[in-house]
């Protein structure tokens, strides 16, 4: 059995070809190495304590695409003199599965524990991923599982509670320049840019550490005269797709800043997350539902014509289509995130529902009762009903609440906007109220 299994075991990394993608190359070869995620692999981290300690606990590495995990979990195995095991869960199914834990069980009965590597484990439905806990639990894997999608939305609770969640950053300026100093060590020369092209470089890369060593490596294969400036780079390298999944959690976090930029009256957010939305592929008419749902959550009736603003811009785009259409869109945006706030009726709303599911099989007082029938009349259906078209300021003061319940205040409105104006209506139709004789 030994002899079945030695050479599977865990070696020293060799270093890669010198043709190798300089990605590869660069590639870390300890932990304190690793670039952007100090917070972990320092000796202060979560990772840093374990390894110090020679013990490691089941993990799932959570962060942006380019950020290291994978480095990180094969440094972890090395690190701690455990078998490495990758799989993906894109390419793998349970046949694979049942081949990764038997060979894993066999290695731990000659004395060596196995670090399975899950990459995208976000991606194994939920009868896969319970099919981990045995293995978890008896300690045949230590598992460490890479996600670029939230944890609390993608796995099961029950592995979530077997497994720490460590969140790996996006890689920030710092970081990306020592990525591009230690490529241009490794190649011998400086990039071909002036300073100013060369944070466009790292702005570009967006946290993201291998797609900006895979622009490096393009920009040192070519022969360029003179330095590039930002306009030079811009036309020599391919535009980076923005990262954004429309059903996953970068959808909903873009579209909450969004909408609380706007309720923050913050016009200018507001544009910039409406902007990365639409560059990144949005579905216009679903950014105009929820702008037009901004209008009557956070508007309301301080501005009355924000929601006209926002069905308007809805005709406009069904007019002119993209991109002029999406004029209209940042029109509405902007003229929503610069409007008076309100919530009164909102709030309203809910008070006025939450009563109407308590209450919800009270009478109407009969005096406000339909009454087709002679029956219906006879028995005190629309008695004594006052048509308030023939009262004074034609305005008559009865009663329309249900007998067994006394009148409610759901809609509060502020002295923002428009809604100054109709807290002076309600005043007034108040005040008459108030005077009116009493009818018992």
């Amino acid at each position: 059995m030994a002899d079945l299994f030695a050479g599977l075991e865990p070696t020293a990394p060799s270093p890669p070809p010198l043709d190798a993608p300089l990605a590869d190359r660069l590639r870390p070869r300890t932990l304190a190495e690793v670039v952007g995620q100090e917070h972990l692999t320092g000796p202060d981290g979560a990772i840093g304590r374990m390894v110090a300690a020679g013990r490691l606990s089941s993990m799932i590495l959570w962060g942006p695409p380019g950020t290291g995990k994978t480095t990180i979990a094969r440094l972890l195995a090395d690190a701690v003199g455990l078998r490495f095991a990758p799989i993906s869960a894109v390419f793998s199914g349970v046949a694979d599965l049942k081949k990764v834990f038997a060979e894993a069980r066999d290695h731990a009965r000659l004395g060596k524990r196995t670090l399975l590597f899950v990459d995208e484990i976000h991606r194994f439905n939920r009868a896969q991923q319970d099919g981990f806990l045995p293995y978890v639990e008896d300690g045949t894997v230590t598992l460490v599982g890479a996600t670029t999608e939230n944890p609390s939305f993608e796995l099961n609770a029950a592995l979530l509670s077997r497994a720490q969640v460590l969140i790996l950053h996006r890689l920030g300026s710092a970081a990306l320049e020592e990525l591009i100093a230690r490529a241009e060590a490794e190649v011998g020369r400086g990039l071909p840019l002036d300073n100013a092209a060369r944070d466009a470089l790292i702005a570009s890369a967006d946290g993201d550490g291998r797609f900006l060593l895979n622009q490096v490596e393009t920009l040192f294969s070519v022969a360029l005269d003179q330095p590039l400036d930002p306009a030079g780079l811009s036309a020599f390298l391919q535009r980076r797709v923005a990262v954004y999944d429309k059903d996953r959690e970068g959808h909903y976090n873009l579209i909450s800043a969004l909408h609380k930029a706007i309720r923050g009256s913050d016009a200018n957010a507001a544009l910039y997350y409406l902007a990365r939305m639409l560059t990144a592929g949005e579905e216009p008419l679903y950014l105009l539902r929820r702008l037009t749902r901004a209008a009557v959550e956070d508007v309301g009736l301080a501005d009355p014509q924000a929601l006209q603003q926002c069905l308007a811009a809805k005709e406009a785009y069904d007019f002119l289509g993209s991109p002029e259409g999406e004029l209209a869109i940042a029109q509405a945006c902007v003229y929503l995130a610069t409007a008076p706030k309100s919530n009164a009726v909102y709030a309203a709303q809910k008070a006025a529902w939450r009563s109407a599911r308590e209450t919800g099989s009270l009478m109407p007082p009969a005096n406000i009762l339909n009454a087709p029938t002679k029956l219906m009349r006879d028995i005190g259906y629309g008695k004594g009903y006052e048509y308030d078209h023939d009262a004074e300021d034609a305005f008559s003061g009865a009663n329309y609440w249900p007998d067994e319940l006394p009148p409610q205040r759901y809609y509060q409105p502020t002295e923002r906007g428009f809604e100054k104006r109709i807290a002076e209506r309600m005043a007034w139709w108040d005040e008459r109220r108030h005077a009116q004789p009493s009818r018992d």
